[in-house]
């Protein structure tokens, strides 16, 4: 299994043909103050698999701060792989809405994907005041 994109964005959909549409990826957020509320954004995950990995797949996602501390609940969804050719891979898109994240404070956060309780992937989010 290989992570082809794992971001935060401002929103993505799936679309029947099997395209990933992703709107303003990003990995800083600007606020005036503490605590952060981000009204709303997406998690778009791409992954590609090969034919012994069919199946379905348990994916986890945590955002943590920068002392490893949960910000939220970590969230768990699922998916197919599925092969409908006789192509070598396949792919798996996921997206995750999340409304009104909330943030204690300024500083770093991770978000971190596993696939089957294996650690795949993480990516920064970094929160800055407005100055």
């Amino acid at each position: 299994m290989k992570v082809e994109i794992f971001t935060l964005c401002d929103a993505a959909t799936n679309d029947a043909g099997g395209k990933l549409n992703i709107l303003g990826s990003f990995d800083r957020l600007m606020a005036r103050q503490e605590p952060i509320t981000h009204p709303q954004c997406a998690l778009a995950i791409k992954l590609r698999f090969e034919r012994v990995e069919e199946g379905e797949k348990r994916l986890r996602i945590a955002l943590v701060d920068s002392d490893g501390k949960p910000v939220m609940p970590t969230i768990d969804a699922a998916t197919q792989v599925k092969f409908t050719d006789d192509s070598p891979t396949a792919t798996a898109s996921v997206v995750l809405n999340i409304q009104q994240l909330k943030l204690p404070h300024f500083g770093e956060y991770a978000m971190h994907l596993a696939v089957d309780e294996r650690h795949e992937a993480s990516i920064p989010l970094f929160v800055a005041p407005i100055k």
